[in-house]
């Protein structure tokens, strides 16, 4: 099968989130799986650092292309190179203009006031890259950035060029918060007739829903857990969008996201103090946590738990649960090590917290991929406390490495974690600790007990040792999304 896949970002070209590891690591899975592979992102030549740059060879290919983007026709062009120890080829798209900044989305968390138009242009650039790199059997799309492309597909290509006659198309959505929702008149930005914009294909509340479009036209829909991909059908989770994904039934489909295990693995982690296994997680975890309480400058104590948490500052991801419980999560025997950026609110309540607390809160406002990976190796406990987490890939990390997850059970924080009970315990299933009701009284419950368990060293090490054996791996992931572009391709095969 040859699959064209398509993200806003890719790790390690650009990254905000979960989605560019997913992106580049589904892509390898099915290359593995003898797929041939075509991964097309924007080229952000400010986001590629010198080391990644220098890894990586960047030819451009074939002629530039022209893209229309309303009135205008804006030119580009492809660059190609692959990802490292794979057959998987890349495409970047190169347009200064729109890609080259300092972010993908916004500036000082403020979105680019054009960010409709620039993705009106990838959207028909990666139409582009079909037409140059195809022809291909299917097409996934993800998020709201590329939503546009099944959609394109479907009223355009479909009817005009044999490339396009039989591809299926597959949009995942991996956050439904962010649908790429702009103003009605953007409409005439991505050249669709004015038919399509009504309430049950793009028009959304008075506006354009770059998201809900890709919902209605993309051949099948998937999200990143099963989960989560009942919850969105709700009016609770759906952001309003809960009548088109219950319209799609049984062609929206829920799978769990995997680990790039040649990357998030203690047995083989290159940025750890030392690599261990579930039999020397014993011996050597403790010389990892050593290593990080010296790095982010805590107390050196083994017998104090070291929580760890790595993540953007939102609300979403449980922060207000957090500063609400500070105090009494504080009243605890724990160390804290946190690290990312997000929202101002919650990054100065973590500078604050670490400066009241300088022994026992160490909280790193910026992205530090060696520091993650000395984090998830560190750490005896991971907070994951979302609000809602469609998938999440933290907490399947953190059980890897035998940092033990505190997750709220909802999308693929419960479809991942097994909760710690006297039942779990026993039939050794537990893998994690997790609390139902999103509020502090259950928030607090849960992490005491996990601190509780913690103290218990014969327990801990039957969770720890049952965490590190899951397989949680991108193979089988890959194969449910094989399954989901047999389907995708055979709503076009004439019977």
């Amino acid at each position: 099968m040859k699959i064209l896949f398509t993200a806003s970002e890719a790790v390690p070209f650009a990254k905000t989130g979960g989605l560019a590891d997913v992106a580049t690591a589904l892509s390898r899975a099915l290359s593995k799986q003898g797929h041939e592979v075509v991964l097309v992102l924007p080229h952000y030549p400010q986001l590629i650092s010198p080391a990644v740059r220098s890894c990586f060879k960047f030819r451009p290919v074939k002629d530039s292309f022209v893209a229309t983007v309303g009135p205008r026709e804006t030119r580009g062009r492809f660059l190609e190179t692959e990802l490292p120890e794979s057959d998987v080829k890349v495409i970047l798209v190169d347009q200064p203009d729109y890609f080259d900044r300092p972010s993908p989305y916004v500036y000082e968390n403020i979105p680019y006031e054009d960010n409709c138009e620039r993705f009106v242009f990838f959207s028909r650039a990666v139409i582009e890259a079909a037409r140059q790199f195809g022809p291909f059997d299917v097409i996934h799309t993800n998020d709201w950035q590329t939503a546009l492309v099944p959609a394109y597909v479907e009223i355009e290509e479909r009817k005009q060029s044999d490339l396009f006659k039989k591809v299926g198309t597959v949009l995942t959505i991996h956050n439904l918060a962010f649908q790429g929702r702009f103003w009605h008149w953007d409409m005439a930005l991505t050249g669709l007739d004015w038919k399509y914009f009504n309430w049950k294909q793009m028009e959304f509340f008075g506006d354009l829903n770059l998201l809900k479009t890709g919902i209605v036209f993309a051949d099948m829909v998937t999200t990143v857990s099963p989960s989560y991909a009942k919850e969105i059908c709700t009016p609770e989770l759906g952001w309003g969008l809960d009548p088109a994904l219950s319209d799609r039934g049984d062609s929206l489909v829920g799978i769990l996201n995997g680990v790039d295990v040649e990357t998030w693995h203690p047995e083989v982690d290159r940025f750890i103090k030392v690599n261990y296994s579930s039999e020397t997680v014993e011996q050597n975890k403790p010389i990892c946590k050593t290593d990080l309480q010296k790095m982010v400058g805590l107390p050196e104590k083994q017998e104090v738990p070291l929580v760890a948490m790595i993540s953007r500052l939102s609300q979403q991801k449980g922060f207000d649960l957090i500063k609400q419980a500070a105090g009494q999560l504080l009243d605890n025997d724990a160390q804290f090590v946190f690290l990312g950026t997000g929202e101002r609110e919650f990054e100065r309540f973590l500078k604050e917290l670490a400066g009241q607390y300088p022994t026992r809160v160490a909280a790193l406002v910026k992205f530090d991929e060696e520091l993650a990976h000395k984090m998830e190796a560190g750490a005896d406990l991971f907070l994951m406390p979302s609000e809602f987490e469609p998938s999440g890939l933290n907490q399947m990390y953190s059980m890897l490495y035998g940092t033990i997850p505190i997750v709220h059970a909802v999308g693929g924080l419960a479809d991942s974690v097994v909760p710690t009970s006297e039942q779990t315990i026993a039939a050794k299933t537990a893998t994690g600790f997790s609390f139902k009701e999103y509020n502090v009284d259950s928030f607090l419950k849960t992490f005491r007990q996990a601190l509780d368990t913690f103290r218990d060293k014969k327990t801990w090490k039957q969770i720890q040792q049952t965490a590190m054996s899951q397989d949680l791996s991108w193979t089988n992931s890959a194969r449910h999304y094989v399954k989901v572009y047999e389907r995708a391709i055979a709503r076009h095969v004439k019977g």
